[in-house]
């Protein structure tokens, strides 16, 4: 059945996207034996000449002679761990159990030095937290609502910082200065590299999926854009009672108690149906205006539309970007609903004549 072939290439889409965002995301580059997937890691007794990750998380449990720069995700250098180098890290959490040469340069939600862990350069993070228990040989700036100094801590230097200090102070053996400035200003070259690559990554998986949409679903996705581009108003309004209206589903499935798994299971296809109508969006409002200038190649229309995306995104007024960018999921969700409807239809439809047999009365209800 026709129906039943376009699910199946619809998963394929699914699955393909959902193993790339599983392995894709970490990286790792130099001379390394390590792990590739959601954790790179360095075991005992291993050794690599620098480390770079996107994506995923990091251990280190052996040598880095070079540096460590790691963007998405936790990292942690264990008690057996060494880098020779410096650490750049935008992520979750930063643990420095082990021993660092160089300087680090932390953006992230949280920053730990263990008692263990040593810092032979300067310190610099903009965290949520921070706790010192360990050593740092250099000076130390940090940004953070709160930066805790345990009783094994040491600064060898200065220590500027903004946010709630507590905990052993004497710990540091120069200057004590607060700066309102570090909460902003500390890491400033981590937090901009760390938010373009995450943009770059979403792009090149987006790009991904479109991809496969257009080769996969040619007819269908040509008639997502002719919905978009001939009526526009109706696909918005679709879209948004589609944006509003699956959420209180959800959320009344859930209530029921009964209905939790139903409403688990629907939450996660509501989040990929909002992905391929973005993905789908971007497409057509892009097709739609090469259209005027008599350029109507689809994979350019998915390139141009999705690249514009992802700039919308990066506009220094946010509120521009993500209001066009909002009005252009209404209109991809709108028209994909549509046509996914259309084509149960469809299908219904021929099941039905199939049904029934052709010069046969279809039967009437009593």
């Amino acid at each position: 059945m026709e129906g039943i072939d376009t699910v199946s290439r619809l998963v394929v889409v699914v699955l393909v996207a959902l193993v790339v965002c599983g392995t894709v995301p970490a990286t790792v580059a130099g001379q390394t034996d390590g792990q590739t997937g959601g954790t790179v890691v360095v075991d005992e007794g291993e050794t690599v000449d620098s480390l770079e990750a996107f994506g995923g998380s990091v251990v280190v449990r052996g040598t880095v002679t070079g540096d460590v720069s790691a963007v998405g995700g936790d990292v942690r250098i264990e008690q057996t761990g060494s880098v020779g180098g410096d650490i750049d890290a935008a992520g979750g959490s930063v643990t420095i159990a082990g021993t660092v040469d160089g300087d680090v340069n932390v953006g992230a939600g949280s920053l730990t030095v263990a008692e263990s862990g040593t810092v032979g350069g300067t310190l610099m993070a903009g965290v949520g937290s921070a706790t010192i228990d360990g050593t740092i040989e250099g000076d130390a700036e940090i940004g953070a609502e709160t930066i805790r100094l345990g009783e094994t801590a040491s600064i060898a230097g200065d220590l500027r910082y903004d946010g709630d200090l507590e905990g052993n102070t004497d710990a540091v053996a120069g200057e004590i200065q607060e700066d309102p400035s570090l909460g902003v200003d500390v890491a400033p070259t981590i937090q901009p590299f760390a938010s373009w690559l995450f943009t770059a990554y979403v792009l090149a998986l987006n790009l991904l999926v479109g991809a496969l949409l257009l080769a996969l679903f040619p007819r269908f996705s040509a008639g997502v854009a002719d919905r978009v581009a001939s009526g526009p108003l109706r696909s918005g309004l679709v879209g948004l009672g589609v944006l509003v209206g699956i959420p209180v589903l959800l959320i009344a499935l859930a209530i029921t108690v009964v209905g939790i798994p139903l409403s688990m299971i629907g939450g996660f296809v509501f989040g990929l149906l909002l992905w391929i109508g973005t993905i789908y969006g971007r497409f057509a409002v892009a097709a739609w205006l090469l259209s005027l200038v008599g350029l109507g190649n689809r994979w350019l229309a998915l390139v141009v539309g999705l690249v514009a995306g992802a700039l919308l995104s990066r506009l220094p007024i946010p509120i521009v970007g993500e209001a066009i960018n909002l009005l252009v999921l209404l209109l991809g969700l709108g028209a994909l609903v549509r046509g996914l409807v259309g084509h149960w239809r469809t299908a219904r439809g021929r099941d039905r004549d199939r049904r029934v047999g052709p010069g046969t009365d279809e039967p009437t209800a009593d």
